[in-house]
């Protein structure tokens, strides 16, 4: 059966962080990768967290009672600039190669969720090919 409908496009991605994390998180998300803080709906700010959003970009982070950093589950931000984001703000970017010839790099937000850093033109880049489809 063929569905009626399409999926578009991810329109955010949340990741959890403790209570009282948001200054925490704006040093990292705003500061670090330079995703700026947005302000949240009355409604949602009076549970905490915070929002991040640039362009076509936009990551919320929500307060979780018995927080638990995602280990495995992660986003991946595509970076233009990626070789100055692996050299600032203190905060330790592993490399990896688990696809042969595709390097990647991970970061730990604030919280201890995982992050992954992508060149901005995709695993294409990465291989120093920038011809994607």
């Amino acid at each position: 059966m063929v569905p009626h409908h399409r999926i578009e496009r991810i329109d955010h991605v949340q990741l959890a962080m403790p209570p009282g994390g948001e200054d925490r998180a704006e040093d990292f998300y705003q500061d670090i990768l330079g995703i700026p803080r947005v302000p949240k709906p009355p409604e949602l700010a009076v549970r905490g967290g915070c929002w991040f959003k640039r362009e076509g970009l936009r990551v919320h982070l929500g307060v979780e009672d018995g927080f638990r950093p995602a280990r495995k589950a992660h986003p991946a931000l595509a970076v233009r600039g990626l070789e100055a984001l692996r050299e600032a703000g203190g905060y330790p970017v592993r490399r990896t190669e688990d696809v042969p010839g595709v390097p990647q790099w991970y970061v730990d937000d604030p919280f201890g969720n995982r992050i992954e850093l992508l060149p901005a033109g995709g695993p294409d880049a990465a291989r120093g090919n920038t011809d994607t489809p």
